[in-house]
C-alpha cells in the first residue's frame, strides 16, 4: 500500500468531504482526491486557506470543489445536522469522509492538563467526529462504495508520557473506528478504517518537535499512496483496520 499506485479514474464521480482541508495532510488529500476525479468538500475554520486549497484545484482543472467554513471546536448537533442538509441538496450523496481535523493542547502531564484545554481536545478530535460521522452517514447509503477514514496516530495505539488528552482522543478514535465498522460490517458498501499517517512535515508536527529537523520527515504528498488506496474501490474488503501510511 505505500507504493500504491491509483489509476487516474480511481474517485471519479465520488463525493468526498474532508476536514482540516485547509492545510497539512488535509490539503494535500483533497488536491490528491481531486486530481484523481472526486469533488471533494473542503471543511475547515479557516475560509483563506480553504480559498486557496479551492483555488488551487481549479487551476488543475479537477473537478470543482466546495467549501465549508466550521469551527469544530465550537460546532454542535444542529450545525452538523444543518451541514447533512446542506450536502446533501447539493450533493446528494456521499462517497467518502476523511476525518482528518485535530488539535494536539499541551504536551505535559496528566497531573498538571489543563482541563479547558482537555475539553478542546476532545471536542475536535473526538466529539466533532462522531457528530459528524453521525449526521452523515445516512448521506452514504446511497453510495455502492463509501468509505469512511478515521486518522490515528502511534501515541493512541500505546499511551506515552506527556502526550495527554491527543493521546486519549486517539485511543477513542479507534475505539470508535472499531465500533463503527462492526456496527455496519453486514454492509458490503461502506468501510471504516483509520490511517496513522506517523511523521509528516506539516505544522502540527513542528509545533510537538520544535527542535526537529521538519526536511527528516516526508511531505503530506508523500503518504498519500494509502489515503486513495483505502477511498477507492480496490479497498473494497478492508474494515474495521487502522493502518499505518508510512
Amino acid at each position: 500500500m505505500f507504493d500504491y499506485q491509483a489509476p487516474e479514474n480511481l474517485l471519479q464521480n465520488k463525493n468526498i468531504l474532508v476536514t482540516g482541508a485547509g492545510e497539512g495532510i488535509g490539503r494535500a488529500a483533497a488536491l490528491s482526491y481531486a486530481s484523481h476525479g472526486a469533488t471533494v468538500i473542503l471543511l475547515g475554520r479557516t475560509e483563506e486557506k480553504l480559498d486557496a486549497v479551492y483555488d488551487q484545484i481549479e487551476a488543475e482543472g479537477y473537478p470543482q470543489p466546495a467549501t465549508i467554513t466550521l469551527n469544530l471546536e465550537t460546532a454542535n448537533e444542529t450545525d452538523f445536522d444543518n451541514l447533512a442538509a446542506t450536502l446533501e441538496q447539493e450533493f446528494g450523496q456521499l462517497d467518502g469522509i476523511l476525518h482528518n481535523a485535530s488539535i494536539i493542547g499541551l504536551r505535559t502531564p496528566l497531573e498538571s492538563y489543563d482541563p479547558t484545554v482537555w475539553k478542546k481536545v476532545m471536542q475536535v478530535n473526538v466529539n466533532s467526529a462522531f457528530m459528524l460521522t453521525q449526521a452523515l452517514l445516512s448521506l452514504t447509503e446511497t453510495s455502492k462504495d463509501a468509505s469512511v477514514i478515521f486518522t490515528s496516530s502511534s501515541v493512541g495505539r500505546v499511551g506515552k508520557a506527556f502526550w495527554g488528552a491527543y493521546a486519549v482522543s486517539k485511543f477513542a478514535t479507534e475505539g470508535m473506528m472499531q465500533v463503527l465498522a462492526d456496527e455496519l460490517e453486514h454492509n458490503p458498501d461502506i468501510r471504516i478504517n483509520c490511517i496513522n499517517p506517523g511523521a509528516t512535515r506539516t505544522n502540527m508536527r513542528a509545533s510537538a518537535y520544535p527542535a526537529e529537523n521538519p526536511m527528516d520527515n516526508p511531505a503530506p504528498e508523500e503518504i498519500m499512496p494509502l489515503y486513495l488506496y483505502l477511498m477507492g474501490h480496490d479497498s473494497r474488503a478492508i474494515n474495521g483496520k487502522s493502518l499505518n501510511a508510512q
